[in-house]
């Protein structure tokens, strides 16, 4: 594959495909690693050798030192939570320091953006509805919906910039602790009513903290791309979370397919030539939503299990589900993805039987090889299974992919001609070093 500038890692389920290990692993080939969207509902597990690294906010190429980490501007940022996990990785002897820059123009989550998160999760799950049940959609109740919420509403919301500059954080914090303080209150929320001094001293203290790392991240990048510095895009969360084309409402709140890292970051897609979509050799997805190919039996305890699938920033356990490639092509197309990742096959060892849906049958009788990017629509979708041999041996052992298993290969063989896209890597096992990567790829 020919060198590009720019390189966008994305995931193309609902999310937990891996991305933090592939990224750490292309970090060593790029200068600059770039966080476009979410919050701190998002998690991303890096293994090195007996270590491993919970990255929440953090881009996951901090893990080495030479690297420039940016947090763009479309992400939303819990400053608290930022410092928390700055201090973490300092103690493990992570340096975090000028390598670590955070655009002034992110969005900031204060404390009654995740009061309210709950509220509003809370009276959903009463409001239930005769068709679906509770209308309760399983956020993290981190804050991220509120907080975008407030920068679409503009005149209550507060950027990262604002938090360099206490007088006018006060200022605005006595108007919206106002406005809060009666919403929380018609939501059911007891509590004491806002103080806008409080967290506004709470808050600016935070921001000086922070000041060393605060910047316009939107210049620095342009200004990296004209010095030839090879940049890595890091997708939060994942296509079938899209806010515009997931599984919606049971999405999250921001653009995470590659859609959104124009407006995540400052940089048109044109800068963009490889764009690596990560898949799990199943399906996961955690929270509320359909789930066309999903296992509540034995086999899928057992991969729940093996593949360790339970929230990295939440811990609640995943839900586990066949493969569902009639999703995955669909993200692809979306994110324009020019090859494939394919995480977590080892998982699959010692299943005998495996399924790769690759259509879906509807309520009328018609089937579809397209996928349904509405929740309502897609709860009566069934889904239509091929089948394939499983394989019985280990294979985090394997050096290359000739050297897995024949079915295994068949495996992966069946999913590249579906999706007609190459798997460029194969993850056999949680540590960096157990990725597979095909000859010739950057």
């Amino acid at each position: 594959m020919q060198n590009s500038i720019a390189t966008a890692v994305v995931g193309l389920q609902w999310g937990d495909e891996g991305k933090g290990k592939i990224v750490d692993l292309l970090t060593s080939r790029h200068d600059v690693i770039v966080r476009y969207n979410g919050g701190a509902n998002a998690g991303h597990s890096v293994q090195v050798g007996a270590e491993r690294y919970a990255l929440h906010l953090v881009p996951s190429g901090i893990l080495h030192p030479d690297k420039s980490c940016v947090i763009g501007n479309g992400v939303v940022v819990d400053p608290e939570k930022l410092l928390q996990e700055i201090e973490g990785l300092r103690a493990r002897g992570v340096k975090v320091g000028s390598n670590l820059l955070v655009s002034d123009r992110a969005h900031v989550v204060m404390p009654y953006h995740k009061e309210q998160d709950a509220a509003l999760e809370d009276f959903m799950a009463g409001a239930t509805s005769d068709q679906s049940g509770s209308l309760a959609i399983g956020t993290t109740r981190r804050g991220i919906g509120p907080t975008y919420g407030d920068k679409v509403h503009r005149t209550t919301a507060i950027r990262v910039g604002d938090l360099l500059d206490a007088a006018y954080l006060r200022e605005r914090l006595r108007v919206i602790c106002s406005l809060r303080t009666r919403e929380l209150k018609a939501l059911g929320v007891q509590a004491p009513p806002l103080d806008p001094d409080a967290l506004a001293a709470r808050f600016a203290e935070a921001g000086e903290k922070l000041r060393p790392h605060i910047t316009d991240t939107v210049y620095g990048l342009h200004d990296a791309l004209k010095a030839g510095r090879r940049l890595l895009f890091e997708g939060a969360n994942a296509s079938l979370l899209d806010i515009d084309h997931g599984t919606y409402p049971y999405v999250t709140s921001s653009n995470c397919s590659t859609l959104g890292i124009p407006a995540g970051t400052g940089l048109p897609m044109r800068n963009i030539g490889r764009v690596l979509g990560i898949m799990k050799a199943y399906s996961t997805r955690v929270g509320g939503g359909p789930f066309p190919t999903e296992l509540l039996d034995a086999i899928g305890e057992g991969i729940r299990t093996r593949g360790r699938e339970f929230g990295t920033t939440t811990g609640r356990p995943r839900r586990v589900g066949w493969l569902d490639l009639v999703a995955v092509r669909y993200a692809s197309m979306i994110c324009g993805a020019t090859g494939i990742a394919c995480t977590l096959l080892d998982v699959l060892s010692g299943v005998d039987e495996l399924r790769i849906c690759t259509g879906y049958r509807l309520p009328d009788g018609r089937t579809t090889d397209r996928f349904i990017p509405d929740a309502h629509r897609l709860e009566g979708a069934a889904a239509v299974y091929e089948t394939l041999p499983g394989w019985r041996e280990p294979i985090r052992d394997a050096e290359d992919r000739e050297a897995l298993p024949d079915n295994a290969r068949r495996y992966l063989d069946r999913i590249e001609r579906i999706l007609g896209l190459p798997i460029e890597m194969v993850g056999v096992g949680p540590d960096r070093r157990q990725t597979l990567e095909a000859v010739g790829t950057a």
